[in-house]
């Protein structure tokens, strides 16, 4: 009778032990792909468009109950081609705030016209208490440029410019001074097709 039980209790073990190892396989296997899809598609550019985080601050506000501690995200996004916005946002988490100011920035996105890799013209803008002011620059100078003023040029896509910080040196206020101050610039015509509608209209 002792050596059937001992039969059965290692029938069961075995059977057991078979039974974690089919749903180790099984589940681990569903892990792996759920890692290798979704997630990391999440962290490829969308669009075509990189993102740069330009601050992440803790906030917290105060509710009946105590405060309340959350997170805002401040994010850059741009082809690096002309086109560029950013987006800020709260959240619970970081990755949520983060996700929400991309969303945010995509519906802002302004085109910024560009020549032979820098601005047309000179702009100053003033917004608040930031103030920013940028010069084109001549080719193979660079981005001259520090903070988050550098972040969005380069994300934008400019290769040569000067920029210089006037005002505060709080990073959100001058992102956005910015972005007003490439959102102004105008687009500057060539001489030759100017010339050409002249001689149209004198003919005329």
């Amino acid at each position: 009778m002792s050596n059937e039980k001992d039969n059965n209790k290692e029938q069961k073990n075995t059977d057991k032990g078979a039974a974690v190892a089919a749903a180790k396989s099984v589940y681990g296997a569903k892990k792996k792909s759920f890692k290798d899809g979704p997630r990391n598609k999440k962290d490829e550019p969308r669009d075509g468009f990189d993102q740069q985080i330009i601050d992440i601050a803790r906030v917290t506000r105060v509710m009946a109950g105590g405060k309340r501690m959350r997170f805002r995200a401040c994010v850059a996004i741009g082809n690096k081609k002309g086109e560029v916005a950013i987006g800020l946002a709260k959240g619970a988490d970081v990755a949520i705030a983060v996700n929400k100011a991309v969303n945010k920035a995509k519906k802002n996105i302004i085109k910024v016209p560009i020549v032979n890799n820098t601005i047309p013209h000179e702009v100053y803008r003033k917004e608040g208490a930031a103030k920013v002011l940028i010069k084109p620059g001549r080719k193979g100078r660079g981005i001259i440029a520090g903070g988050a003023v550098r972040v969005v040029l380069e994300i934008a896509g400019i290769k040569n410019v000067t920029a210089k910080i006037l005002g505060t040196n709080n990073k959100v206020n001058n992102v956005k001074c910015v972005i007003k101050a490439l959102s102004s610039l105008k687009k500057v015509e060539r001489k030759e097709n100017n010339n050409k509608n002249k001689q149209d209209k004198a003919k005329k």
